[in-house]
């Protein structure tokens, strides 16, 4: 039987927020992406597992919309496997992750892989220099029959729907410029896909290796994705795992690490890093109420993860050049604890170009 602290203690280990220095070749979470959502995305999920951010050379990375249509940053040389590995594994899945758009497309009889590549055609077609999102969207409603559109309230206009258009984009051969906002659109150089992704790249596999031990259903909602396909492509080198007793799994090879001792180390997650990503919430945060305070419907805060375990959330609020940290803990924090945070707090602050004001414990 394994209990959570083993599980979180697992994926500290694998995801390697324990480690103190390490370079893109080695950063195992941009084997299966880093969302890049918010101020405090991507790259500082790169900076707190020990990544100098500042000495990036931005040509080695490279922005993509792919799992559950959010960006995510990868190391530009694996894209061929990337974008294997993000694909659909068939129609129905394609369908159940384009939601709502899929409904119009299968009754005028339309498949839904067929589609997506018919919306990749398009926006190749138009995008043959950097193009802002927007007048992408705008070409793509005047070219694309009424099953592929949608009627939009708040703009009085219609547009395509919003998933199939940023599924396509990747198989169109398409990036999204760093840094854009809105976001810009331009062509991958010397762009194919790779026939399949391999074991490193394959997301079933990445799911187990970084946020194991799981089950398919975690696993599904991880990529929006039909439980029944999952299972289809379920690894044969797994072993079974009773986490507070439910059955899960994790690739054998893995298993020894589960036994490993935990690291002390204190982190202040973002909103979107995959530590947070996994869908046994509640396993990362057994308390309800603290689970709706981690993830509310709108404005996520960041975690504060003290040796292996989630014991409160952090807010920024930045005024002019300086940045103060805003603590929630769940529990009394020791002194150390304590330095160990605003020590944390003053390297969000220099990651983003400022000075640390302050941090307040709440």
């Amino acid at each position: 039987m394994v209990d959570r602290r083993q599980v979180l203690t697992f994926r500290v280990r694998a995801q390697q927020l324990d480690r103190a220095g390490g370079s893109l070749a080695d950063t195992a979470v941009l084997d299966i992406g880093v969302q890049d959502t918010g101020p405090d995305g991507a790259r500082w999920a790169l900076a707190v597992r020990g990544v100098d951010v500042t000495a990036l050379d931005d040509e080695e990375l490279v922005l993509l919309w792919t799992v559950r249509g959010a960006p995510h940053l990868y190391r530009r040389a694996e894209l061929p496997a990337v974008a294997a590995a993000v694909a659909p594994f068939s129609d129905a899945d394609a369908g159940k992750r384009i939601y709502d758009a899929a409904k119009p497309l299968k009754a005028a009889g339309i498949g839904i892989l067929a589609a997506l590549d018919e919306v990749a055609d398009r926006m190749r077609a138009i995008v043959t220099e950097p193009t802002v999102k927007g007048d992408v969207s705008g070409r793509l409603g005047e070219l694309l029959p009424e099953p592929y559109l949608r009627s939009c309230r708040p703009c009085n206009a219609t547009h395509v729907y919003e998933m199939p258009f940023r599924l396509a984009a990747l198989r169109a051969g398409l990036e999204l410029r760093l840094d854009t906002s809105p976001p810009v659109l331009q062509r991958i150089g010397g762009f194919r896909k790779a026939a399949t992704p391999g074991d490193r790249f394959d997301l079933i596999r990445a799911y187990l290796r970084l946020l194991g031990p799981a089950t398919p259903q975690h696993v599904a909602g991880y990529l929006d994705a039909p439980v029944k396909e999952v299972k289809a492509h379920w690894p044969r080198d797994v072993v079974e795992v009773p986490v507070d007793g439910e059955a899960r799994w994790l690739l054998a090879a893995d298993e020894p690490a589960l036994t490993s001792a935990g690291a002390p180390v204190t982190r202040l997650l973002g909103p979107y890093d995959l530590f947070l990503q996994g869908k046994d919430r509640d396993t990362l945060v057994p308390d309800r109420a603290r689970a709706k305070e981690l993830w509310p419907v709108l404005g996520r805060p960041g975690a504060v993860l003290v040796d292996g375990d989630l014991v409160g959330t952090w807010r920024p609020r930045k005024s002019g050049k300086a940045l103060t940290v805003t603590v929630q803990p769940w529990q009394k924090l020791p002194g150390a604890t304590r330095e160990a945070v605003t020590d944390e707090a003053e390297r969000l602050a220099a990651y983003r170009g400022v000075s640390l004001a302050g941090v307040d414990f709440a």
